[in-house]
């Protein structure tokens, strides 16, 4: 009893999940097309190369911005105590005063062995770097949502076989239990099939199961919330468009890869920009002309000025002669002067000064430093040369590699048809001798699963040289398309 109630169970959890995924198929179906743009958009590697190209577009303008003038305002204010220098004429004073200053400082490079016109062109290219490698992210991506793709109608397709082999399974039994209650079976064929029945209903379970794991596989590459209802378009796989493998030749295929690809470019980008920066690095090791201007006011608080004057002709003091005062003069008259504090603009005005003149910088010994960056610029180019050519060995061995993995899995598919077609043919006599008691339930069931068996491992097949055949269409140029 307790045996046929854990049955129930297991029917009515697979019947729940049958009509889950009948409700399921109302929301909407996502294509590989939709699947592509939406994980080429908003998948974080992607996302995150996109703020690495805004970051070289901001140096790339900072370094065009560097051809400029520089030019620099200071001002200061502060109090003054003790021995120190006025500000304003320069002289050593003991006094204590309030000070300001405001100085505009102004330079710019005449030449410097074209130091920073290579920068600029170095950081363009660097610029177009970071641009192809937001593609060349996008086309990994994009293949990648499309495997996950495929591993789902993989799965599907596997759930339908699963569910076709249980409800095969449940039919048998109920005819067999009806002969068994009738007497013309024994009991053990009625047992038999239940058994199987449970296994397929297993397999059905592990194959849902699978489904689920695929799809939580693409939403991982698209970014999206596990939870977030999400369901993929299923087109009929033989209905798929695969191009003829006779014209995928890997060499023909590698040659229009390497035209094409972004990673090619990118390469070709980097190693500009490895030049333009080793060229930068030469000029910084030869002197530098530069043009500089300087102007300059400040304040005293202290500070005086004249505001009027008077002649002086009168006694400037008296001497007592005999017990009398004589007034005493001068010998000619002088003048005398009052003083008052000059006004804030005017010192600014008054002490306006100014200076302009060229210099030279020549970098004579500064520990190698601008030597060893010029050699590591220039090792930096053969490093990008190597890695250029590590990726198109990579590249041509991927195109040969599915190339050949294209024709094992045609030929797989190939047999992998012959042998459904002879196990249905199998299963088929079998079942006519079942019938008429000839053969035996276990014998049944084997065929049973050598047919299940088979038609996995055809989809299977089928699915793998689809896959590798998008593979050799996509590095071709055809895009991806199902």
């Amino acid at each position: 009893m307790l045996y046929f109630c854990s049955m129930r169970y297991i029917n009515y959890t697979v019947i729940c999940m049958v009509v889950f995924c009948t409700f399921s198929t109302a929301q909407e179906k996502w294509d590989l097309r939709k699947i592509v743009e939406f994980a080429m958009t908003n998948n974080i590697t992607v996302r995150q190369a996109e703020v690495q190209a805004e970051v070289s577009q901001l140096v790339y303008k900072q370094s065009k911005l560097a051809l400029y003038p520089n030019a620099s305002l200071n001002g200061n204010t502060g109090f003054n105590n003790g021995r120190n220098q006025d500000p304003t004429s320069f002289n050593l004073i003991t006094q204590s005063y309030t000070s300001a200053g405001l100085q505009l400082q102004t330079s710019i490079d005449i030449f410097n062995w074209y130091s920073k016109k290579n920068s600029i062109l170095a950081n363009q290219w660097e610029l177009e770097a970071a641009k192809a490698n937001i593609e060349k992210l996008r086309n990994s991506i994009a293949l990648s949502a499309a495997n996950s793709y495929l591993q789902i109608l993989l799965a599907k397709e596997q759930e339908n076989i699963s569910l076709i082999q249980l409800r095969q399974t449940q039919a048998q039994l109920a005819n067999t239990r009806k002969l068994v209650n009738a007497g013309s079976l024994p009991e053990l064929n009625a047992s038999e099939l239940e058994a199987q029945e449970a296994r397929d209903s297993a397999n059905f379970i592990s194959a849902r199961g699978n489904v689920a794991q695929a799809i939580l596989v693409l939403k991982s590459n698209l970014n999206m919330e596990a939870d977030a209802p999400f369901d993929v378009f299923i087109p009929a796989v033989d209905a798929i468009p695969v191009e003829n493998i006779a014209d995928l030749q890997p060499d023909a295929v590698y040659k229009l890869a390497v035209a094409r690809l972004p990673q090619e470019r990118f390469n070709n980008y980097k190693l500009k920009a490895a030049e333009r920066f080793a060229a930068a690095a030469r000029g910084n090791m030869y002197p530098v002309i530069s043009a500089f201007g300087n102007f300059a006011t400040g304040y005293n608080s202290r500070s005086q000025e004249i505001i009027g004057s008077q002649l002086i002709n009168a006694p400037i003091g008296k001497v007592n002669i005999s017990g009398t005062d004589v007034p005493v003069y001068p010998n000619q008259p002088f003048t005398s002067y009052s003083y008052d504090k000059t006004a804030f603009f005017s010192q600014f005005n008054q002490n306006f000064r100014q200076s302009v003149g060229i210099g030279i910088t020549v970098p004579i010994f500064n520990g190698s430093q601008l030597r060893t960056n010029w050699e590591r610029s220039k090792l930096n180019i053969r490093t990008i040369e190597l890695q250029r050519e590590a990726d198109n060995q990579q590249i041509k061995q991927d195109i040969y590699q599915a190339y050949n993995a294209a024709l094992v899995a045609l030929e797989k598919f190939n047999s992998s048809k012959k042998s459904v077609d002879a196990s249905q043919r199998t299963l088929d006599f079998a079942q006519k001798r079942y019938n008429v008691g000839m053969l035996g339930t276990f014998e049944l069931i084997t065929n049973q699963n050598n047919l299940f068996r088979a038609r996995l491992e055809y989809v299977l097949n089928q699915y793998d040289f689809i896959f590798k055949m998008k593979v050799l269409e996509f590095y071709k140029g055809q895009g991806l398309k199902l």
